[in-house]
């Protein structure tokens, strides 16, 4: 089952390739990877990521 985010719409708006994100959450390059896919990943990853973009936990339903 996958999940719809906004993840690589954000991140190519922004200019980030996908390891200068996942270096700014502290994930792998294969974890941004996975998410941008829509995969399943942990609350802590999705914590993480919406950090690393600039946004706030509550503005986390713009990115997931």
């Amino acid at each position: 089952m996958s999940q719809n985010n906004s993840v690589k719409a954000i991140r190519e708006a922004r200019l980030l390739s996908k390891a200068e994100l996942a270096r700014k959450a502290g994930v792998s390059a294969l974890t941004i990877d996975r998410v941008e896919r829509g995969e399943k990943c942990r609350l802590e990853t999705m914590r993480k990521i919406i950090f690393a973009l600039g946004y706030t936990l509550e503005e986390k339903d713009k990115v997931f």
